[in-house]
C-alpha cells in the first residue's frame, strides 16, 4: 500500500512520541488498571491485562507500580475509577476518525476531543456515524530483516492469521481479534522474532486519498492533537497521504 496511512506513519511512532512526553506510563497504567477491572487480576486468564503488562515491561515501568494498578483494578487498593468511552466523528478532507479514551470524568473529555475536531476542521458525530468503516483486527508488525516474506507468510497463515501484508520496511500480519492473534504473535516468538509491535486496532475498510497539502497538514495536527490528549488511548483514521505529499509536509 502506498501513501502514508494511519497505521504505517503516526501509529507506529505513538509509543516513542508518548514516551518522550512522559504520558506513557499513566495511559499504561489506565490500561491495566481497567483490563483487572473488566477480567481480573490475573494475567494468564485475561488477554487484556497481558498485553497491557506487556507494554509496561517494554516501557520499562517498575514493577510496583504494575501490582498497584491491578490492585486497584481489582478493589484491593482504592483508587480512581475509570471508564471507557468512544468518540466519532470526521476530519479535514471528509476523513473518518475513531478516539477511543479512559476518563474519570466523561463530561469534561468529551468537550475537550470536540474542541480539538472543530479547531481543526473536523467535527464530532454520533455513536456509529463513521465506526461501521472500520473492522477490529489484530496486527502485528514484523521487521523485514527478521524473516523473508515467503517464511513469515507461511509461519502466520498457519497459526491462522487472515493475511500478510508489506508497509515500508515491514511486515504487517493481520488477524481476527480474538484468540488468534495471540497464537500468531506466539507462532512467531517461538521462531525467535521479537514484533516491533503487536496489537489490536480498527482497520478501514477502505481509504481516503489525500492529496491537497493544506488539508493533509490540517488532518494530520487534528490527529496528533487528538492523539496527544491526556484520556486518549487510540487514534484511529482512514485516511491515506501519498510520499509525495509527505514530503512537502516534512521539510
Amino acid at each position: 500500500m502506498g501513501g502514508h496511512s494511519h497505521w504505517a506513519g503516526i501509529k507506529h511512532k505513538k509509543a516513542l512520541v508518548d514516551a518522550k512526553k512522559g504520558k506513557v506510563f499513566t495511559k499504561i497504567l489506565r490500561e491495566i488498571t481497567i483490563a483487572a477491572k473488566m477480567s481480573g487480576g490475573n494475567p494468564d486468564q485475561n488477554p487484556r491485562l497481558r498485553k497491557a503488562m506487556d507494554d509496561a515491561r517494554a516501557a520499562n515501568m517498575p514493577s510496583d507500580n504494575v501490582k498497584r494498578a491491578i490492585m486497584k483494578g481489582t478493589g484491593q487498593l482504592p483508587g480512581v475509577s475509570y471508564e471507557e468511552i468512544t468518540y466519532e466523528g470526521y476530519g479535514p478532507g471528509s476523513t473518518a476518525v475513531i478516539v477511543e479514551c479512559t476518563t474519570d470524568n466523561k463530561n469534561r473529555t468529551f468537550a475537550e476531543i470536540r474542541k480539538i475536531f472543530t479547531s481543526r476542521g473536523g467535527s464530532i458525530g454520533t455513536s456509529g456515524c463513521v465506526s461501521y468503516m472500520f473492522k477490529s483486527k489484530g496486527v502485528i508488525v514484523v521487521a523485514k530483516d527478521a524473516i523473508g516474506e515467503d517464511d513469515l507468510m507461511n509461519l502466520a497463515l498457519e497459526a491462522g492469521a487472515e493475511d500478510v501484508r508489506t508497509e515500508g520496511d515491514a511486515y504487517e500480519v493481520i488477524t481476527a481479534p480474538d484468540a488468534t492473534f495471540e497464537a500468531v504473535k506466539k507462532a512467531i516468538e517461538d521462531k525467535g522474532i521479537t514484533p516491533e509491535s503487536a496489537e489490536l486496532t480498527m482497520l478501514p475498510d477502505t481509504e481516503v486519498n489525500i492529496t491537497d497539502e493544506h488539508v493533509a497538514e490540517s488532518l494530520l495536527n487534528m490527529i496528533e492533537e487528538l492523539d496527544d490528549h491526556d484520556d486518549t488511548k487510540n487514534v484511529y483514521s482512514n485516511y491515506n497521504i501519498p510520499d509525495d505529499i509527505m514530503a512537502k509536509l516534512d521539510k
